[in-house]
Formats: structure tokens, C-alpha cells, sequence
């Protein structure tokens, strides 16, 4: 056998931030214990499995490796045990346990970015039950590179009323959320603002007066100057792959009298606009304008930098889960299942971003993982026992 893999005791017992955790089995049932499975599905998601048949086959190949912290009094469970198992587990439940160990690995600081967005998981739809695919809302800790928590969208809504239930789950002292159009909701920044954080909003056609008053802001402003307004202006350029893109922000405080037109919007300090312009090769250049209202002082580089980092969780979540976990090509549709399988994904995807000692993708630390059971344990940053 090989020699035991063992991280310094100072880390975090993952072990007992899913204590807690609830058995949904009925006790004749259980033939495997539920932290058993749990551990084991952790371990092979991070290692590259991407269904509970492979979750099965990894347990089957480290069976030595996990017995060293795993009672396993039945050996490795099967495939449907697993799967079953997941399928009931409360979502709330599991991701409360999530969220005790994201908390011993996230440093929370003043001023640190939440970005917050929607992802479908395209083939979890069951057509025959009549069950649409699901439909997630997660908030991303930018700088952590670690997903604080996720929300399914219930059927029979959007993401706007997932956002606020969301949004209860964070601890938002100090932090600036960031989010797209879809949460440019009077409730949601109060809800932002009530909880200690800042807000920056996209502001589309969705919140139609507001959107129109900030839009004649900007032009008639861009025509005199800004005179009588606190403005500031900043650009940047960023070059790769063929093309440059130059964004120039301008940010305005608030008048008072778009604050007097447009009341409820707890907090609203400034208002930015954000003009890109794309050059891909030889071909004619591409523009767009976009709006945002923030409860930030008109600072117009720290509202840039709020912006642009939003889009870290397209890059660094969405994307990866996509082409590294194979997300939207996952079958898991039952119950609860898709829903936490989901989870782990993502706690997988920002661990394994969070690992820096290897500069390598995270498709390729998915297979270090699976190959080094010491490199796994790193990148758990936790002792599973």
C-alpha cells in the first residue's frame, strides 16, 4: 500500500463541517454511511468524475487510499447507492455544510467582490416528468475564487426572486456585489445595502424610466462637460488573441433630482456608463454602451474595477464548468441530485482554481488529482478526517 497522504493538522476537519449533515435513508437501509459517500463523491469530482458510474469506478481504483480515512464497512457503494443517496439530500442541508467550509478557506475583507449570475445545466431536463432543466444562481467571491453559495430557480419563477433568498445566505459586510440586469431590483440593492455590502447594477430597458433618465444624463453631459456634476473618466486597453478592446468609464455622483424622480433605490450614490470598443484583426470595429447604478461614491476606477471583475465569474466559473466538468452535458436529473451534484461542481471548480502551485489548467490538476492523492488532499485544503 501506499504511504498515507496527510495535510498539517492546522487545516480545517471537513469531516465535521458536514456533521450536520441529515441521513435521509431509513436506518435499515443503510448499508454504507452517509459522510462515506459524501467524502467519496468529493474526492472523485475533484479527481475527474463527472457521473456517480465514474464516482464508483474512482472509489473502486483508490479504495486503499480512502480506507485510510473512510470506514467503507461494505466497500466501495454502487453507483445507484450514490446516486439515490444525492437525490435525497436535502439542498439546503448540503449546502449549509458547504458553506462551514468555505468559510474556514474564504478570507472575507472589506471591499472584496461578490459577483452574482444564472447558469443553466442544459441536459438536466426530464421531458418525460415534465421537469425543465435547472436553473442555478451563484454568488462567486472573485478574489477567493470560491463559490459562497448557489440557488436553484423554482420552476415556476427567475432569478429574481432566487436572488434575494441568495443574497440571505452571505455575509455582505464591506463586500461590493456585483450583478447583470436581471437583478436591477429596487429590493435587491435594499436588500444589498440592509446587509452591509455595496451594490453595482446593470441597468437595461427592464427598468425603463431609470434607464431612459440615466441614459439622457450621460448624453447631455457628454455634450457640456459634466458641468455642475462630479464626474470622472477612466480607460483602459487590453490586447490578446488578435484583437483589442478599449472601454472607457465615466462616472457621475447622483443628481438630486434623479434621486427625487426615481426614489426607492436604497443607497443609489453614482451612476457609470461604459462605452467597449472591440477590433478583432482587419475587420470594422464593433462598439457597445452599457449602463450601471451603484451605491459606490463616483470613484471612477473602483467602480471599473467592479465591472470588469464581474465577468470573473463567466470566465472563472461558468466557462470552466462547462468545458472542464462537462456541465451541460450531465444526465443527472433526479430529484435533488442534479441540484448537488451541481454543488460540488462548483466548490470542485473554485478549489482547483485556488490551488496556484501547479500552472496548469484545471482540466489537467482534475487528472493530478486523480493521479496524486497528495496533490488531491492540497487541493481540498482540509483534512477529510
Amino acid at each position: 500500500m501506499a504511504p498515507t497522504a496527510r495535510l498539517p493538522k492546522s487545516r480545517v476537519c471537513l469531516r465535521r463541517c458536514f456533521a450536520d449533515l441529515a441521513d435521509p435513508r431509513r436506518e435499515h437501509n443503510r448499508l454504507h454511511n452517509l459522510w462515506d459517500i459524501v467524502a467519496l463523491t468529493i474526492c472523485a469530482v475533484v479527481a475527474g468524475a463527472d457521473s456517480f458510474v465514474e464516482v464508483e469506478e474512482y472509489g473502486v481504483n483508490k479504495e486503499d487510499f480512502l480506507g485510510t480515512f473512510l470506514e467503507l464497512p461494505n466497500g466501495i457503494p454502487s453507483h445507484d447507492t450514490i446516486g439515490r443517496v444525492f437525490a435525497l439530500i436535502d439542498p439546503g442541508a448540503f449546502q449549509r455544510c458547504f458553506a462551514t467550509w468555505v468559510a474556514a478557506l474564504a478570507e472575507a475583507t472589506d471591499g472584496r467582490l461578490i459577483a452574482i449570475d444564472g447558469k443553466t445545466c442544459r441536459h438536466s431536463f426530464d421531458t418525460a416528468r415534465g421537469k425543465p432543466a435547472l436553473h442555478l444562481v451563484s454568488a462567486w467571491a472573485t478574489a477567493n475564487r470560491l463559490v459562497l453559495a448557489q440557488r436553484a430557480v423554482d420552476q415556476k419563477s427567475n432569478e429574481i426572486t432566487a436572488m434575494p433568498e441568495l443574497l440571505e445566505l452571505l455575509d455582505l459586510t464591506g463586500a461590493v456585489v456585483t450583478i447583470d440586469a436581471m437583478g436591477c431590483q429596487k429590493e435587491i440593492a435594499h436588500k444589498i445595502v440592509e446587509k452591509g455590502g455595496d451594490y453595482v447594477l446593470g441597468l437595461k430597458e427592464n427598468q425603463e424610466s431609470l434607464y431612459a433618465a440615466v441614459q439622457e444624463l450621460f448624453v447631455e453631459g457628454l455634450e457640456d462637460d459634466f458641468a455642475g456634476l462630479e464626474y470622472s473618466y477612466h480607460k483602459t486597453v487590453d490586447h490578446g488573441h488578435g484583437r483589442a478592446e478599449t472601454r472607457h468609464y465615466h462616472a457621475v455622483a447622483a443628481p438630486q433630482e434623479l434621486l427625487e424622480r426615481h426614489p426607492g433605490w436604497l443607497g443609489l450614490r453614482s451612476v457609470v456608463m461604459v462605452f467597449s470598443e472591440r477590433q478583432v484583426g482587419h475587420e470594422e470595429a464593433t462598439g457597445e454602451t452599457r449602463f450601471f447604478v451603484s451605491s459606490m461614491p463616483a470613484k471612477v476606477k473602483r467602480l471599473a474595477r467592479a465591472i470588469r471583475g464581474h465577468w470573473g465569474i463567466e470566465n472563472s466559473l461558468h466557462w470552466v464548468l462547462d468545458v472542464s466538468f462537462g456541465e451541460d452535458a450531465s444526465r443527472v436529473r433526479k430529484d435533488h441530485g442534479p441540484e448537488n451534484l451541481a454543488l460540488l461542481r462548483r466548490m470542485a471548480a473554485s478549489l482547483l482554481q485556488k490551488e496556484t502551485s501547479r500552472k496548469v489548467g484545471v482540466k489537467c490538476k482534475r487528472h493530478k488529482a486523480g493521479w496524486s492523492d497528495t496533490y488531491l488532499l492540497k487541493v481540498l485544503g482540509a483534512r477529510l478526517a
